[in-house]
């Protein structure tokens, strides 16, 4: 009896420890270096914002927090990295509605975006630009509407792979405006980006943030925004829906998650220094001239937004028809 009342003391003992220690460790988050992946090429907004952050949360936190950059598959080799990441906060993804589109664009991954992740905070968000090359003979929306009836399937759009912003913009700017385009996927914005401006692609959805630049310097021609209102960037550019294509609404948005299971203290903490970082006045002047807007959530709030761009989502894959190549 003395011997199971010590063995049961002990083991009290051994629990309490270890939960004195799990708290400690919470409280204390981070005491190492912190690793964000980004299931997305070099250069696009995801990495460009991600940085960002990363400097950010470095200087607020006091530990590195490293950028690691692992594209492919439409962003499923990056995410699959952080699902199966231990659940201690060291390891936090980069996403963007790529992650929501291809709940249903892509049902067979190794992941569930729900059940396998813990949303953290969303960054941002910024409007797509349509751009076409020179050499397309259509200076608007309407002209180039006219030009893809006219040639069915003759021409052709690029995007930064299966399931991105970039393609699924286009997808859904083919069932509303009813007209053929060949999707292009290529690994990352950059090598989409290149072949629009070099004329090897027609066209191509992309980030205001990175593409008004090109705009500007006359080495595309911009043709409208996909948000609801004017770019403040390219404010004498239409939208979709001032252009001839009502209710066409699409954007790109970024936020943070972390493997399911991440302490709740700790998703917290990531939380309120996120949303201090984004809600910063030189940060919104920094990012309104860029053409993104800061998003700022509490997790509960982020979490059903995350679960909303599933569903509204799924609906524009299945009216679509969109399919990946």
């Amino acid at each position: 009896m003395t011997f199971l009342r010590s063995l049961s003391a002990f083991s009290l003992s051994v629990v309490a420890l270890l939960s004195t220690t799990g708290a400690w460790a919470q409280q204390n988050y981070p005491n190492r270096p912190v690793k964000i992946i980004v299931p997305f090429a070099a250069s696009g907004p995801a990495d460009n914002y991600a940085r960002f952050m990363a400097q950010r949360l470095q200087d607020a936190l006091g530990q590195p927090f490293v950028v690691d950059n692992r594209p492919g598959a439409g962003s499923i080799i990056g995410t699959d990295a952080v699902a199966k990441a231990p659940a201690d906060g060291y390891t936090l993804l980069m996403m963007s509605n790529t992650q929501t589109v291809n709940e249903s664009l892509i049902p067979n991954k190794p992941f569930n975006l729900i059940k396998d992740f813990a949303p953290i905070a969303p960054v941002n968000y910024s409007d797509l630009v349509l751009v076409v090359n020179p050499s397309v003979q259509a200076n608007n929306l309407q002209e180039l509407i006219k030009l893809a009836k006219a040639n069915p399937a003759k021409f052709n759009y690029a995007s930064s792979g299966n399931g991105t912003p970039y393609h699924m913009a286009g997808e859904l700017f083919k069932h509303m405006a009813g007209i053929q385009l060949t999707h292009i996927p290529y690994k990352g914005s950059a090598g989409a980006r290149t072949d629009v401006l070099s004329g090897q692609v027609d066209m191509m959805f992309d980030a205001v943030t990175t593409m008004s630049e090109n705009i500007k310097a006359n080495k595309v021609k911009g043709i409208a925004t996909t948000g609801r209102a004017r770019s403040n960037v390219l404010p004498d550019m239409p939208t979709m829906n001032e252009a001839g294509v009502p209710q066409y609404d699409a954007v790109i948005w970024l936020g943070l998650m972390a493997p399911a299971g991440t302490p709740e203290a700790i998703v917290s903490k990531l939380n309120a220094e996120i949303n201090k970082i984004v809600n910063s006045a030189d940060v919104k002047a920094t990012w309104s001239k860029q053409g993104a807007v800061p998003m700022s959530m509490s997790v509960p709030v982020f979490t059903k937004f995350v679960a909303d761009d599933v569903a509204k989502w799924a609906n524009i894959v299945k009216v679509s028809g969109a399919k990946p190549d």
